[in-house]
């Protein structure tokens, strides 16, 4: 029981780090495009 708990929990654990790297990837994204975005305008 405490084994099949235990893998349930890092399972969640890793799907929501995953999810998260996501998150994190595609708000840097944005971001670098901002800055693109600012130099063409200053050019």
């Amino acid at each position: 029981m405490k084994r099949t708990v235990s893998l349930i929990l890092v399972s969640l654990f890793t799907l929501s780090l995953l999810g998260g790297c996501n998150t994190i990837r595609g708000a840097g994204q944005d971001i670098e495009e901002g800055g693109e975005a600012i130099q063409r305008s200053t050019s």
